[in-house]
């Protein structure tokens, strides 16, 4: 298989929604049993195509690899084939090569739910920065294909019940940006315990603790799973505007999606962008037998 067949596989493989590895070779020095531009692509359960040589090395590539598929991180990984290594592999080449190991994966889908202004914003910024847009609403009125041309997924349908059927995949990201409380909590409700990447809710804190309350007491969604729930959604840069929200929210899409967020202004994390994201505190239960009455 050659260079330009392995780039074939990683294409249609991104095509397909899903996520791998492209090990390539950099830099050889002295005997290699490969030259710079070999190709290794590694699959998400750990199959590859294309090769860099074989033996230990490769092996280890791989491991390297599956490693960078799961954090989403580039690396360069340098190998001595004069080494031990080498010796268990059965090629002692004595030269020594780099291999740049880079994760490829789709772009990454992000479901806007509620098409008002907010949600408009947040649709056309996200598709500039690259993330495949679903806008769902239950307003023909609003969510149409000429409002929003860039997105790939248009619904018109009740919001709760499409999202409770709706096939989304874990990696996605749900944006809940509906025109009211009652349509929050029953799209926060279908997709709150579902183990995706991100939810984020739009609204205050009051309205938070008293969603979360809703959700706590009357469905039995533990704390644990609503701790997980971004909101108030997006960065603290003091965002006003239906625009100037969506800023904040594609933002903190994007640090989600690289692992830059934080939580809170106490919250350790060096060059971390720092999330509007807060948990209501859980009411500590009253001691069996007290009362408020005056007596």
């Amino acid at each position: 298989m050659t260079a330009a067949d392995v780039l074939r596989e990683a294409a249609a493989l991104v095509a397909r929604g899903e996520r791998g590895a492209l090990v390539t070779i950099v830099r050889t020095n002295g005997s290699t049993p490969q030259r710079v531009g070999a190709k290794l692509l590694v699959l998400e359960d750990g199959r590859t195509l294309g090769t860099i040589g074989g033996g230990c090395y490769e092996n280890d590539a791989v491991l390297r690899a599956r490693a960078a598929i799961a954090d989403g991180r580039a690396t360069l990984a340098r190998f001595d084939l004069n080494d031990d290594l080498a010796e268990e592999s059965g090629l002692i080449c004595g030269g020594q090569m780099e291999v740049f190991i880079e994760p490829i994966a789709p772009p990454p889908d992000v479901y806007v739910v509620g098409a008002g202004h907010v949600g408009y914003h947040v649709a056309r910024l996200a598709a500039v920065v690259g993330f495949r847009v679903h806008v769902l609403d239950d307003r023909e009125k609003f969510a149409n294909a000429e409002r929003f041309p860039d997105a790939v997924e248009v619904v018109v349908d009740a919001i709760p019940d499409w999202l409770a059927a709706a096939d989304i995949p874990r990696s996605a990201a749900i944006v809940i940006v509906t025109r009211g409380h009652r349509h929050d909590l029953a799209a926060l409700r279908a997709v709150v315990g579902r183990g995706l990447h991100y939810v984020g809710l739009i609204g205050s804190r009051a309205k938070l603790a008293r969603l979360f309350e809703v959700l706590r007491t009357e469905h039995g969604i533990a704390d644990e799973v609503l701790a997980r729930v971004h909101g108030p959604i997006g960065l603290d840069i003091g965002a006003v505007t239906p625009e100037e929200i969506a800023v904040s929210i594609v933002a903190e899409l994007i640090a989600a999606r690289y692992g830059r967020l934080r939580r809170g202004p106490d919250e350790g994390g060096g060059a971390r962008v720092r999330s509007l994201r807060w948990t209501p505190s859980v009411p500590a239960p009253s001691p069996a037998g007290s009362g408020s009455g005056s007596g």
